[in-house]
């Protein structure tokens, strides 16, 4: 195991961490130029368990020991993490100003077990004086220490005011850089804190010497009710950090599994990343399930069961548990949040001018029906609201209704668990039921090695984002060039019903979409049927969405025949073999399609 130096220590092992390349450099380079006063306070957001309080914590490191701290262009990284247990004002400043030393004195000193040792209170303040003569210190060291023990002393009108503008201070009064890295920041938003915190950071999150870079759990909350309205309103940048792609979720099974020395094949990695949604949490649940269990991955088959067994009773049920045990019990006022929550999960509505919406008077009926309990609407969706300030379902406030959270996992989980903690089913049955149910599940994946390409196919199109390709890689005698960003990359996308009318994989950007078919055939070149089929999907998608351009691209393993080459010259359309194919990955630095 790789030995990384940290301050905060992060979860994932190194052996296991995939992708997010991105969100790192993109809140390293941000602290960095907040040194020229060119960076402004960000918010992350995405669902639970994507991967962001991890991004935070390897910044953070990562500016603790990258950095000369005697240069004047350092950067001071500061990490916190709103806590969700009971605070008075007086024991949060503390708390606050206290994390504030640890990281302050720390950096400056080189001393990161000042952090990883946690000292607090008298032995904090001890180790600091014995700090001084390590770094020349200016008065705002004492300034700190000032606020700490009057915080203590009861002297601070205002501890939390005190305690949250501090850090902005202290940059301001020696025009020096802190960068503050703040997780779990819907806490600030809970009813454990009868004080007001937000309202107080207003000034700290505006400083060009001070940016504040938040994220946290409870997207719903930073969104809509932090970070979208009040003090705040304005005063952030926003960064969205979605499901992986089927190519890094493929990554991350693959290297999950050989790290828990689990046993799945190359052909099935990217099937466990789509049926887990991309979420980082459910595929790393999902190996590690199999290594306990000894169960080679090698087929749907095996992998419902699996999946069958974490969601009723393994790593996958041990998180979503909690999540909603706790969010329930903050705000079970009506006695009928379960049943709410677990019939917002059963709600299926396919009435076609209102599909996906969930349908408050259907859940009215069956809350009579199986409670007995005549519930006013009003009241139901007072409940809905406050559910989905914990994403457990999602709230379209202009619209004013509701829908199911779009988290394959967490839907089957809830029914499971309505099933369980609600209607109050044997657990053994209900797991019974679900691998049973799994087990005679159709196949959704008929060509394994295709879906491989397909998902190399969309992180090619992702990866080559405003580049220009040579035309070699598509048997064109002109390079190609990339639109500068696709709103979407999709892999089997359906626009109209019938054969043939899968799309394998389709991008759009503002004024042209890509349509791609994949075609994992070998001992033989592939025909011209495939070919028209792919001109067919085309037609559709002009007619649907009308673009102003199309382009069409297949993958055929070992190649066209000359006639299905003439074909595609005549209609434009790009074609890879293999071998051109696995140039292209390599080109862009991405892993190549494996031997199957």
């Amino acid at each position: 195991m790789k030995k990384i130096p940290w301050v905060v220590k992060p979860l994932v092992p190194e052996e296991v961490y995939t992708d997010r390349e991105e969100f790192l450099e993109y809140f390293y380079k941000a602290a960095l130029e907040a040194a020229h006063r060119r960076t402004m306070s960000t918010v992350l957001l995405g669902q639970r368990r994507m991967g962001k309080t991890e991004i935070f914590k390897r910044v953070v490191n990562r500016l603790f020991f990258e950095q000369d701290p005697e240069s004047p262009d350092a950067v001071v990284p500061v990490y916190f993490s709103f806590p969700d247990t009971v605070f008075n004002e007086k024991n949060f400043g503390k708390d606050y100003v206290e994390n504030f030393l640890r990281f302050y004195v720390g950096f400056y000193t080189k001393q990161p077990q000042l952090i990883i040792d946690n000292l607090k209170g008298e032995k904090l303040l001890s180790q600091i004086e014995q700090s001084r003569s390590l770094y020349p210190f200016t008065r705002t060291l004492g300034l700190i220490i000032d606020l700490h023990e009057d915080i203590e002393t009861g002297n601070s009108i205002f501890p939390i005011r005190d305690a949250l503008g501090m850090l902005r201070r202290v940059s301001d009064i020696d025009d020096s850089t802190i960068a503050v890295f703040l997780d779990e920041f819907q806490n600030t938003r809970l009813p454990q804190y009868n004080f007001d915190i937000v309202g107080f950071m207003q000034e700290a999150v505006e400083s060009p010497t001070c940016p504040h870079f938040v994220t946290g759990s409870a997207m719903s909350i930073l969104a809509r009710e932090i970070i979208g309205r009040g003090s705040l309103f304005g005063r952030f940048d926003g960064m969205n950090i979605e499901a992986m792609t089927g190519y890094w979720g493929t990554k991350l099974a693959l290297k999950s599994a050989e790290y828990r020395k689990a046993q799945i094949t190359e052909i099935m990695a990217p099937v466990i990343a789509e049926r887990c949604g991309g979420n980082p949490f459910y595929i790393n649940a999902v190996i590690r399930q199999a290594a306990k269990q000894n169960q080679p991955i090698l087929n749907e088959k095996t992998l419902n069961k699996i999946l069958a067994v974490d969601i009723t009773s393994g790593f996958i049920w041990g998180e979503l548990n909690d999540q909603v045990t706790k969010w329930i019990s903050r705000i079970n006022e009506y006695n009928i949040t379960k049943w709410v929550l677990y019939l917002s999960a059963l709600d299926e509505n396919t009435e076609e001018e209102n599909r996906g919406r969930l349908n408050i008077e259907r859940i009215q009926q069956e809350l009579l029906k199986r409670e007995g309990k005549n519930v006013p609407l009003d009241t139901i969706r007072d409940v809905l609201i406050k559910l989905s300030r914990g994403d457990l379902l999602e709230y379209l406030e202009l619209g004013g209704w509701f829908r199911r959270v779009k988290d394959p996992i967490l839907l089957e989980f809830l029914k499971v668990w309505g099933r369980i903690e609600v209607e109050g089913h044997n657990h053994n049955l209900v797991q019974y039921d679900l691998e049973s149910r799994y087990g005679k599940a159709l196949k959704r994946f008929h060509e394994y090695k295709g879906y491989l390409a397909e998902v190399h196919m969309s992180q090619i199109l992702i990866s080559a984002q405003n580049k220009t390709l040579k035309g070699h890689y598509f048997n064109s005698e002109k390079d190609i060039e990339i639109p500068w960003r696709f709103i979407f990359v999709k892999n089997r996308m359906r626009l109209e019903s019938g054969k043939g009318r899968e799309i394998d994989v389709i991008a759009a950007s503002g004024s042209e979409i890509w349509v791609c078919q994949s075609k994992w055939v070998t001992g033989k070149k592939i025909g011209i049927a495939p070919l028209k089929d792919l001109i067919s999907q085309a037609e559709i998608v002009k007619k649907d969405l009308d673009p102003e351009k199309i382009q069409m691209w297949i993958f055929a393993h070992d190649g066209l025949t000359k006639q299905a080459q003439a074909f595609a010259e005549k209609h434009g359309i790009f074609w890879s073999k293999r071998q051109e194919f696995d140039e292209l990955l390599e080109h862009l630095g991405l892993r190549k399609l494996p031997d199957l």
